[in-house]
């Protein structure tokens, strides 16, 4: 009797964002400086700030603390899509963030973090379990919708600043809410779960 060890497959998209956010967290404040979302160099054309700037972090509590709430979403919802929509949904999400800073906040001058990205992946995830009749999904996406408004309304959550290790910007969240909605209603939803 041979036992098949479970394949990587469905869970690269979060491996290579998890190896990519810890890499760039070795290169230290150069890297950092280089690739966070910056207005005034975007608008100077280095568009891949855009991107980027998800992918660095304040520190090392900062970077752990987004790879893990990305393990978790993960777990609540891989299986809603299939790999190429994930990262359709991530490539809208982290897009939006950085489309949405640069269109609605010319007052910020930088930002780092995956946070606003896993807004959209938590929102789009919900929103293909909703999609496919899942009730569970529902009262997530009723939870992290009441948190969104709460931090247009209030701020960050308190103690979520101390977390991270600086300020948090909460409409990078709502920006890649948004982008992770809207992705995610391009795509119909799997109707079971299964490997890619």
């Amino acid at each position: 009797m041979s036992v098949t060890p479970p394949s990587i497959k469905p869970h690269l998209l979060p491996v290579v964002i998890t190896l990519l956010a810890l890499l760039l967290a070795l290169g230290g404040d150069g890297v950092n400086e280089a690739l966070r979302y910056q207005a005034a160099e975007i608008k100077g054309g280095e568009l891949w700030r855009l991107l980027s700037g998800n992918l660095v972090h304040l520190g090392w509590g900062h970077t752990l603390m987004n790879l893990l709430g990305l393990g978790l979403i993960w777990g609540l919802f891989w299986g809603a899509f299939n790999q190429r929509q994930w990262l359709i949904i991530t490539f809208v999400s982290a897009l939006a963030v950085g489309l949405g800073l640069l269109a609605f906040n010319p007052q910020l001058l930088w930002y780092v973090g995956l946070s606003g990205v896993l807004h959209g992946l938590f929102v789009g995830g919900a929103v293909g379990g909703i999609r496919r009749g899942d009730r569970r999904e529902a009262i997530l996406l009723v939870a992290v919708v009441g948190k969104l408004m709460w931090e247009q309304f209030y701020g960050a959550l308190p103690g979520s600043a101390d977390m991270a290790g600086g300020p948090v910007i909460v409409d990078a969240h709502l920006y890649g809410a948004i982008g992770g909605a809207f992705a995610a209603l391009l795509f119909k939803p799997r109707l079971w779960c299964k490997t890619d």
